[in-house]
């Protein structure tokens, strides 16, 4: 049987200085150090591994900025594939700060902090009230 061996690369640091919960946002691509990562990642990975031999990245700009030194490293062809993707957010394009999710003013995210997304409460068996139809 012939093993098969996976690695996950997350995105190198973000260049977000307003703190948007950006998720699947177009435009937010790698900041100066989050291409200093990258760089580090196509190093020190083909040293770890030297039989990579494929290369898949979500079409989000920072996952192909990250993904960009190490398959030039290896002269090796990115795979776009839509499935690897952030996952979506109810919060998506809002400003991040310690308190600002708590005291959101916008009536269409309040359901995310109480239920999920098949409208269960995360408090009791009951379904939430805020459930989407």
């Amino acid at each position: 049987m012939t093993r098969v061996r996976i690695h996950l690369v997350r995105h190198g640091e973000v260049h977000n200085p307003e703190g948007i919960l950006y998720g699947r946002m177009p435009g937010y691509g790698l900041s100066q150090r989050g291409f200093e990562m990258a760089d580090r990642v196509a190093e020190v990975l083909p040293q770890k591994d030297p039989h990579l031999r494929a290369l898949v990245a979500s079409p989000l700009q920072r996952a192909q900025e990250t993904i960009a030194p190490l398959a030039a490293r290896l002269d090796l062809p990115v795979t776009t594939d839509e499935r690897v993707i952030e996952a979506q957010n109810d919060f998506e394009g809002t400003r991040v700060t310690k308190d600002s999710l708590l005291r959101t003013r916008a009536p269409s995210t309040w359901h995310a902090t109480r239920c999920d997304r098949r409208g269960a409460s995360r408090t009791s068996t009951r379904r939430c009230a805020c459930a989407r139809p």
